[in-house]
């Protein structure tokens, strides 16, 4: 099918706009096309979310967790159109692309259960002599305008992964999805505005990195994902523009494998955790340590379950693919630069290794003979590849796996518990995942974190996924009517030794000095 994004659908009225089109990466045919929209459209978008917030937030969690749930609703109802679409514009396999519906649906029971209590006023115990008449709490209250912009390897699952806590929130957001995979969260953001009738709180900028950079300079606080590059780039004008931002960027996630672990059930994490949505996911596994005693088995089963595998895009709803293509060629372009690198170097292809003559697929490939100093152990590949590296122990591994720039999550497989938590606690990244992959990031009430270049800030984790698209504003009552305050003018002889005799009350160690008692010499 082909579909054409009608621009009031996204949040924002265009007049004659340009179109952008969206093309099929499996086979190169027309999807549709999407507005591209420019800085004065962002601009308009941006008065008009702000304009819509005060009511959003006025809701409260209860109100607007309302609304959130007959999104839900819609997106099970459109599941299969949503699937569609998505699959359309990716080039996902059926498989790879419903998984997307599930983490939505999670997320948005998530938060629609918890807001509420995470959102709290809390109340704080007074301090000093200053606070004994005092009532102090602190109030969560949102960024009125959050910028989202999302990359394309998850289309649906992105946006949604940030975007729902924001709206929970109660801030107004404005996305700006991947000008290769924008179609489906335009969808999305129609159903939203035409087909449930929610507050106009959420607004779609379709677009290239113009688009982009407008969204940036428009809103009270940015969430990227993305590349580092890009992350560096939008960190730095946040930081001009004094707002805040919260980027999760670039991965290397290491699979460490010590010889007393599961052999089977590792071999097909190694697989599904690297192959996955054709290896476009910044959590894959994307380099693997295995200990010397089970390097040979391990190797023959990764390879046996990695050859087995069908590549292509499956029609709809017949699960007959399990790994789609790349999302764009710049993509498989790094793959391919990647692998026929490491082959150069002296690595051996054991299955796979070469991209497909039609469409932009890429064959499931096994690496082996790397080392570090191939740019597929070093640099973010992003695509279904898995080299494997053989280490002498333990501690080879740890020192290979914190021997790189990034540090966003990794695994670690023995069925030793005492093993596996030693080795998890050494481990430089943001999340270590014992005897499986990829599973913490779908752990809402975990933080999501980036050590080192794999980001800024976190997501998720509890009542830290909310409470990050919120500023923390203090209010203080009064507990008693006091006609006046002992430090308020006029200044008296009375009133300072009042003042005087409070301080050493409530703030001297010792009770000659809370007495005022002249030390004896």
């Amino acid at each position: 099918m082909t579909i054409d994004i009608n621009p009031g659908a996204t949040g924002i009225d265009v007049v004659e706009p340009r179109m952008r089109e969206v093309r099929c990466p499996a086979d190169g045919r027309l999807v549709g096309s999407v507005p591209d929209m420019g800085p004065a459209q962002v601009a308009a978008a941006a008065a008009r979310l702000r304009a819509a917030q005060p009511a959003w937030e006025d809701l409260g969690p209860d109100g607007r967790s309302r609304h959130m749930l007959r999104f839900l609703d819609w997106l099970l109802d459109n599941e299969k159109r949503l699937v569609g679409i998505m699959q359309e514009e990716t080039g996902k396999s059926w498989g790879d692309a419903g998984l997307e519906i599930g983490m939505a649906v999670d997320l948005i029971n998530y938060y629609g259960k918890h807001t509420k209590d995470f959102l709290a006023d809390r109340k704080v115990r007074s301090w000093g002599a200053s606070g004994l008449t005092k009532r102090l709490r602190v109030l969560a209250r949102p960024y009125q305008l959050v910028g989202m912009l999302t990359p394309w390897n998850g289309p649906l699952g992105g946006p949604m992964l940030d975007g729902v806590p924001a709206l929970m929130a109660g801030a107004a957001v404005m996305f700006k999805p991947s000008e290769f995979t924008p179609m489906t969260w335009a969808e999305a953001t129609r159903g939203w505005l035409e087909d449930i009738g929610a507050p106009p709180v959420l607004a779609t900028m379709t677009g290239g990195p113009e688009t982009g950079a407008a969204v940036v300079e428009e809103v009270d606080m940015i969430m990227f994902t993305g590349s580092t590059r890009t992350g560096r780039k939008i960190a730095a004008r946040a930081a001009e523009r004094l707002v805040p931002c919260s980027l999760e960027l670039g991965g290397k996630d290491a699979m460490v494998v010590l010889s007393d672990a599961d052999l089977e059930r590792s071999a097909r994490a190694a697989v599904w955790g690297s192959m996955w949505n054709s290896g476009q996911i910044c959590i894959s596994v994307e380099r693997c340590y295995v200990e010397a005693p089970i390097y040979d088995e391990f190797v023959a089963k990764v390879v046996d379950i990695a050859g087995s595998l069908r590549q292509g895009m499956d029609p709809d709803g017949s699960y007959s693919s399990d790994i789609g293509a790349m999302a764009n060629a710049n993509q498989l372009q790094t793959v391919e630069r990647h692998v026929d690198e490491a082959v150069r170097q002296g690595a051996r292809v054991l299955t796979g290794g070469r991209r497909r003559e039609e469409g932009l697929f890429f064959e499931p490939t096994v690496l082996l003979d790397v080392d570090h100093s191939m740019t597929c152990m070093r640099e973010e590949t992003f695509g279904p590849t898995l080299p494997i590296m053989k280490v002498a122990d333990e501690e080879e591994a740890i020192r290979l796996t914190n021997d790189s720039p990034y540090g966003l999550s990794a695994s670690v497989w023995t069925r030793d518990r005492k093993r596996a938590d030693r080795v998890a606690r050494r481990i430089e990244a943001g999340a270590v995942n014992i005897n499986n992959v990829m599973i913490s990031t779908f752990q809402l009430p975990l933080p999501m974190s980036g050590w080192k270049t794999s980001g800024l800030g976190s997501r998720s984790g509890g009542a830290n996924g909310v409470l990050k698209y919120c500023r923390q504003q203090s209010i203080v009552s009064e507990r008693i009517r006091l006609r006046t305050e002992l430090h308020w003018y006029p200044y008296t002889p009375k009133g300072s030794r009042l003042q005087s005799r409070l301080l050493r009350l409530t703030g001297a160690r010792d009770w000659r000095r809370r007495l005022g008692r002249e030390p004896k010499h």
